[in-house]
């Protein structure tokens, strides 16, 4: 009688041990879940932002147009960057003067970053982000523009928009989209649908891979 007292009670331990273990790994899953959802949201909010920043100066709906006439370009490298960024990444960065739009604005020490060389002389259509100051004539910043950067940049926008959504669904379900999860998507698909969240996740994804789909076919024809 003893004995099996004994053994009947180690059983039920084990039993309560599994399940406890199960709940704390459950809990630590569903955890996981949302802050995965959280990084996600944060990801497609900054994504977003750099897109709309981006985009509006590429566009010339922001800043001083004008034009940077080409002095000299030389390729630029960070001085953080790592031997393999050095190879696979060459950005060139070009200097000269530019002159705004409407020829009030002036500034000698211009330089912007671009894709490709250019020979001295060229005229590439820029955007003045922040003026020259008093105290230091070359800080100031441009962006090359033109349309066709500027719809790209209007496709991460939207792409951003991407990991919004997917971020909303994963913090209000729990859902983990990466690794083992504590809901499996069917149950997280079904929660979902019982409030507007589906809706709201649907529609912002769908408005998203549309706008970035547009956005990225129109930047081929500028």
């Amino acid at each position: 009688m003893t004995r099996t007292q004994v053994g009947g009670g180690g059983k039920g331990s084990g039993t309560g041990v599994d399940r406890s273990l199960a709940g704390l790994v459950g809990r630590a899953f569903g955890r996981l879940g949302r802050a995965g959802g959280l990084v996600f949201l944060l990801a497609g909010l900054a994504l977003s932002g750099w897109g709309a920043y981006e985009g509006a100066y590429a566009a010339g709906w922001a800043g001083t147009k004008g034009t940077l006439t080409v002095k000299q370009c030389e390729v630029s490298y960070p001085n953080n960057a790592s031997r393999s960024s050095r190879k696979n990444r060459r950005p060139i960065r070009c200097e000269g003067t530019f002159v705004s739009e409407d020829g009030v604005g002036r500034d000698a020490n211009a330089a912007v970053q671009v894709r490709q060389r250019y020979s001295p002389g060229t005229e590439l259509a820029v955007q003045q982000t922040e003026p020259p100051t008093a105290d230091d004539a070359t800080a100031a910043e441009y962006l090359q523009s033109g349309m066709d950067r500027a719809w790209r940049w209007f496709g991460a926008f939207f792409g951003g928009w991407v990991f919004t959504g997917l971020g909303v669904f994963c913090l209000v379900t729990g859902f983990a989209p990466f690794g083992q999860s504590r809901i499996s998507f069917d149950a997280a698909w079904e929660a979902a649908g019982r409030g507007a969240t589906r809706s709201a996740v649907v529609g912002v994804m769908g408005v998203a891979l549309v706008g970035a789909g547009v956005s990225f076919l129109v930047s081929y024809f500028f």
